[in-house]
């Protein structure tokens, strides 16, 4: 069966599994406070430009997301969110577990514009609505596509201009910042955010997310929220070697576009074959549009995940690269169509 489903179905990188041999026997500290995250927090740091960010690492981006957004609002503050955004539709109602609403925001191409926030805020106009307070968005989002730096700039203009934080969810950062006709790199995230995090789980680790916090105001108290969460572990030098060993020597990156590559590859080969997309392949989510006769066929021998179904007898699909994808794979599925 070819796997084509999501990017986090194989263990790890060997160099990530290298790194956890080499260190097993090495005693620690627990609780995330170790040499190894110390280390890792620190190469972080170094990388995004700001020794005074906080770093904390989780074990999953869910758990990072309702970790990080119950401690940053208050009780009667809400979070903007475009509508595919991975709280709104993959999380069990998470956020609003911790007490929070969401406010969905309709969007085609997954991210999230200044005049939609504008809108938001004057529907919320008194207290006897919840109290819009951060803005959520994906990068790369949900639908594959990503931000440039002038469309994170206006966002965040608009944030300062309704007083509202922003957040960005970096499960797919590393195909983001290594996708063509990005232009940010990891150094300039924190210019447009209080607080994001930088995905492992779907790049190539065997489990692991590290939030940065650059607002003052979230760092206080943070590991009390996070112990009372579930998400400080007492083995968390776990994630620390992890970490360290996939901000070295820019593997992060590496793998991030490796995926990238694996995944326009295969859309070059599907657009020969004569399909469309229902968005334009950017990293490593493509979203083909196959006759529903196709689509039933390729369910015999791939694992994806269905998109949307179309009135004309077409469907439009998910399919998944990673860092693990090979060559000889998009050329077996390319055969199929």
């Amino acid at each position: 069966m070819l796997y084509l489903k999501n990017d986090y179905s194989l263990g790890a990188h060997p160099k990530i599994m290298e790194a956890l041999e080499k260190t097993n026997m090495v005693h620690a500290d627990g609780y995330g406070i170790d040499k190894f995250c110390d280390g890792a927090a620190e190469t972080i740091k170094q990388k995004i430009g700001r020794e005074d960010a906080d770093v904390h690492f989780l074990m999953a981006g869910t758990q990072t997301n309702m970790t990080a957004i119950a401690a940053f609002l208050r009780p009667h503050q809400a979070v903007i969110a475009p509508e595919t955004g991975h709280i709104c539709v993959h999380e069990t109602g998470a956020i609003e577990a911790t007490g929070h609403k969401i406010i969905h925001v309709p969007t085609d191409d997954g991210k999230i514009y200044p005049e939609q926030i504008d809108e938001v805020m004057v529907f919320h106009e008194d207290e006897h609505y919840v109290q819009p307070k951060l803005l959520y968005i994906s990068d790369s989002t949900e639908t594959g596509n990503i931000y440039t730096g002038a469309e994170l700039k206006a966002l965040k203009n608009t944030c300062k201009k309704h007083d509202l934080y922003t957040y960005i969810d970096g499960a797919r950062l590393a195909m983001a910042l290594t996708a063509e006709g990005n232009d940010l790199t990891l150094k300039d995230l924190p210019s447009f955010a209080d607080a994001f995090y930088i995905g492992g789980t779907k790049n190539g680790i065997l489990m692991g997310e590290a939030l940065i916090i650059l607002n003052e105001s979230f760092k206080e108290d943070f590991r009390f929220l996070l112990k009372q969460r579930g998400g400080m572990l007492a083995k968390g030098r776990l994630l620390g070697v992890q970490f360290e060993a996939l901000m070295k020597d820019d593997l992060y990156f590496e793998m991030g576009a490796h995926a990238n590559k694996m995944a326009l590859l295969l859309a070059e080969g599907i657009k020969k074959a004569g399909y469309d997309f229902a968005q334009k392949p950017v990293t490593n989510l493509i979203f083909p549009i196959f006759p529903n006769e196709l689509v039933a066929e390729l369910e015999k021998k791939v694992m994806f995940e269905g998109w949307r179904k179309y009135k004309n007898g077409t469907s439009s699909i998910r399919l998944v690269t990673s860092w693990g994808t090979t060559e000889n794979e998009i050329k077996e599925f390319l055969n199929m169509i």
